[in-house]
C-alpha cells in the first residue's frame, strides 16, 4: 500500500465568522425601514379603493358638469352653464326645498329622541339593559323596501291605519301622498324609525365614556339627575354629539330611497312634485333623463356644497349651544 493512500486528506478550511457589525447594521436599516413606510402599506388599501371609487367619480362628475353631456356620450363644454342654470330652475328649487322640510321634521325630534333615549339605557337601575340595545337598534337592520311597504300601508288614504285613528277625533281621511306637509310627516316618521335607534346607541357609547367619578361626587353635592344631565352629561358628550349631528346632516341632505318607495317608484315625488328630494331630482336629471347627465353632475356637486354648509352650520350651532 503506499503512502499517499494512507495519508488523510486535509479538512477544508472553516467559513469565516459572520460579520456581526454588518449584521447589526443590516437589521437596523430594515427596522428603520419598517417603522417609516410600513404604516403607509397598511393604509394603502383603503386610499386606493377611495381613489377608484370616491375620488375618480367626485372628479369624473366636476368634469361632467362642466359640459352639456349625454349619456350616450356626446359632449360639448359649456362652463358654468349649468350651475347657472341651478339658479332658475324652478324644480331644483322645490326639491331643495323640500329636502329641507323632510330633513328638519326628522332630524330634530331623531335627534332629540335618541339623547332621551340614550340617557335612559345609561341610567343603572334600568334592568335588561342588554335586550332594550337590540330591541331599539333592530329597525335600522329591517329592509328599508320592508318599511317602507309597512308605512305605505299605514298611510293609506282608505284603509290605513292613521286615517282610522284621526276618524275618531272627527278628522277626515288625508291624503298623505297629495300634500306636501302631510307627505313630508309621513315620509320624515319612516326616517325617525329607523335611524332613531342607530344614534341612541352611538350617544349612548358617548355617554358610558364619561367618567363616573363625576356623577358621584355631584350627587354627594346634592346635584339632582336633571341638573347632572345638563352640567355632566351634555359638556362632556359634545364631541360625540357633533359627530351624530353631521350623520344625520349627511343622510338627510342625501335622502332618497325612503321617498321614491313612498312615491311608488315615482321618481318626480308625487304628481306635483310635493316631496321629490335634491337626490330623487339629481337621478332624474343625471339617470332617467339621458340628455341632462351633465346637469345632473352639476346638481350633484350642488348638494355636495350644501352638504358641506349645513354640516358646518350645524356644527357651529352645536359647539356654540354646548358652551
Amino acid at each position: 500500500m503506499s503512502l499517499s493512500a494512507t495519508t488523510a486528506r486535509p479538512s477544508p478550511a472553516a467559513p469565516p465568522p459572520p460579520d456581526d457589525s454588518s449584521r447589526r447594521r443590516r437589521g437596523k436599516l430594515l427596522n428603520r425601514l419598517d417603522v417609516k413606510y410600513s404604516p403607509y402599506l397598511y393604509i394603502a388599501p383603503f386610499f386606493l379603493i377611495f381613489g377608484a371609487f370616491g375620488l375618480y367619480p367626485m372628479m369624473r362628475t366636476a368634469w361632467m358638469s362642466l359640459h352639456d353631456w349625454d349619456m350616450i356620450g356626446d359632449h360639448t363644454f359649456i362652463g358654468f352653464d349649468n350651475y347657472t342654470r341651478l339658479v332658475s330652475d324652478e324644480y331644483f328649487w322645490n326639491a331643495l326645498v323640500n329636502t329641507f322640510g323632510i330633513f328638519a321634521l326628522s332630524t330634530i325630534p331623531q335627534l332629540l329622541l335618541a339623547l332621551f333615549l340614550a340617557n335612559l339605557l345609561n341610567r343603572t337601575f334600568l334592568r335588561a339593559k342588554t335586550f332594550f340595545r337590540m330591541a331599539i337598534f333592530m329597525p335600522n337592520v329591517v329592509s328599508v323596501a320592508a318599511v317602507a311597504i309597512v308605512f305605505g300601508m299605514l298611510f293609506q288614504r282608505e284603509f290605513g291605519l292613521f286615517n282610522w285613528l284621526l276618524s275618531f277625533v272627527g278628522v277626515d281621511p288625508v291624503d298623505w301622498d297629495g300634500h306636501r306637509w302631510s307627505s313630508w310627516m309621513a315620509i320624515s316618521s319612516m326616517v325617525n324609525w329607523r335611524w332613531t335607534g342607530y344614534n341612541t346607541l352611538i350617544l349612548l357609547a358617548g355617554m358610558q365614556a364619561i367618567p363616573k367619578d363625576l356623577y358621584e361626587a355631584a350627587a354627594i353635592d346634592g346635584a339632582s339627575p336633571w341638573r347632572q344631565f345638563w352640567q355632566i352629561t351634555l359638556p362632556m358628550l359634545k364631541p360625540t354629539f357633533i359627530f351624530v349631528v353631521i350623520l344625520s346632516t349627511i343622510g338627510g341632505m342625501q335622502l332618497f330611497t325612503e321617498p321614491l318607495l313612498f312615491a311608488n317608484g315615482n321618481i318626480i315625488g308625487g304628481n306635483q312634485r310635493e316631496f321629490q328630494t335634491l337626490a330623487m331630482y339629481m337621478y332624474e336629471m343625471g339617470i332617467v333623463n339621458l340628455n341632462t347627465a351633465g346637469y345632473g353632475a352639476a346638481v350633484a356637486w350642488a348638494i355636495f356644497m350644501i352638504i358641506i354648509l349645513v354640516s358646518l352650520f350645524n356644527f357651529l350651532l352645536v359647539r356654540r349651544s354646548a358652551k
